[in-house]
């Protein structure tokens, strides 16, 4: 049997870390190794682009370009992690409990919105964070239509004024009148931040002001949802607010399968890694994307749990786990430069650089950009082996990030 890198997750640090993980074995010329993606399907979803509409198309198939690189798919649910036994137990595609083992094990099981204990959350709210709960949102919308015209059908309450939450609101209100017509519709962003744009500094906050009252984009700032029932939502002032659609984007929260890795843990639950992106305190476990807790730079920043650090990390950590088999040296993972490019609705977009946000970019010309960034830049690459391996390469300079 060969010895195999198992990958769980076919996310942007998952695909990654394969085409980074053949990159190194076909250099080495070595027929004695192999690599495995365990996922419930052969596709990358386009999670970054969940908040627009269509969302079924968002997806790229990842088969002919696993079979171009060598890369083997195996179709299933992750359940839990053996450290000691160096395996992974899994659900399959038949439903039927199974195992595999491991000698070298990438964690690229990515992240999930946190749902915390606000009442009838579970229930009554809707989410962009996966491609299921995405279309659920999706069909939800367009369901309004045959809904007699009322103040709650017609609001959108957005919880959360971070990326998602702003991306979401301000894509909304072209989202309801392509639904509703000429009806007047209100959408709310609900944020504990004490203004408008308070999570993402004051570099991009004017764009964000701009956009939202262009957009007819209200924010209630420095308050919370404290309960969800059928109706609406309930906030800490206690005002009852009236809708049909509440939006959930509030935080998110590593994996649980991070809780099979004994490690230390960031308050999202990401596993500590070295500049290796070894899980500290594990031999033979990587942990790359959302799953890491990883230095990008020498003075104190952290990736943030999006592709624009999953992208490098999984080339970076396919690598290190390849090169770990093989007896090689591994890369040294950083990534100083972070910037950031906000989608705004029909307003435009903001381009920012540095982890204090200078706006470089904004209007129409951030929206370009952000549209090549979402529609091209994000993707992988052709099923060709000698591009896809060329562009796993560690070492590749990113000129301009990705959010």
């Amino acid at each position: 049997m060969k010895t195999n890198i198992l990958i769980i997750g076919a996310g942007f640090a998952g695909v990654w870390s394969a085409l980074s993980a053949a990159r190194l074995l076909d250099r080495a010329k070595r027929d004695d190794l192999s690599i495995s993606v365990l996922a419930p399907q052969p596709e990358l979803r386009i999670r970054p682009r969940f908040y627009e509409a269509d969302v079924h198309g968002m997806k790229a198939p990842l088969g002919e370009l696993f079979d171009a690189v060598g890369v083997q798919f195996i179709e299933g649910h992750a359940q839990g992690i053996d450290a000691q036994g160096r395996s992974v137990s899994f659900t399959g595609a038949n439903g039927q409990p199974q195992q595999i083992a491991y000698d070298r094990l990438i964690l690229a099981a990515g992240s999930q919105v946190a749902r915390p204990a606000v009442p009838g959350l579970g229930e009554h709210t809707f989410d962009v964070d996966q491609m299921e709960s995405a279309m659920h949102l999706e069909q939800h919308l367009a369901s309004l239509a045959a809904l007699p015209a009322s103040p709650a059908r017609n609001t959108v309450v957005v919880c959360g004024g971070g990326f998602t939450g702003i991306e979401t609101a301000t894509e909304m209100p072209a989202r309801l009148r392509a639904v509703l017509g000429d009806a007047t519709v209100r959408v709310l962003v609900v944020d504990r931040g004490a203004k408008v744009g308070a999570a993402l500094g004051a570099g991009i906050t004017p764009s964000i002001v701009a956009a939202c009252e262009q957009a007819g984009v209200e924010w209630l700032a420095g308050t919370s949802v404290v309960a969800v029932d059928a109706g609406g939502v309930t906030l800490d002032n206690g005002e009852y607010i009236a809708s049909k659609t509440v939006i959930w984007t509030v935080g998110v929260q590593a994996s649980p399968l991070t809780a099979h890795v004994a490690g230390e843990r960031d308050p999202f639950g990401r596993l500590k890694v070295d500049d290796h992106l070894k899980v500290v305190g594990q031999a033979h476990i990587y942990a790359t994307g959302d799953t890491a807790w990883a230095a990008v730079d020498d003075v104190g920043n952290h990736a943030l749990m999006t592709c624009q650090h999953a992208i490098p990390m999984g080339r970076h950590c396919g690598n290190n786990a390849m090169a770990d088999l093989l007896g090689e040296q591994p890369v040294i993972y950083r990534q100083p430069k972070y910037v950031t490019c906000l989608d705004l609705g029909d307003w435009g977009a903001a381009f920012s650089e540095g982890w204090e946000r200078e706006l470089k970019l904004q209007g129409q010309e951030g929206k370009a950009l952000k549209r090549n960034i979402n529609g091209v830049w994000i993707y992988p690459p052709v099923a060709d082996r000698a591009v896809a391996l060329a562009a796993a390469d560690p070492a590749i300079a990113i000129a301009i990030a990705i959010v």
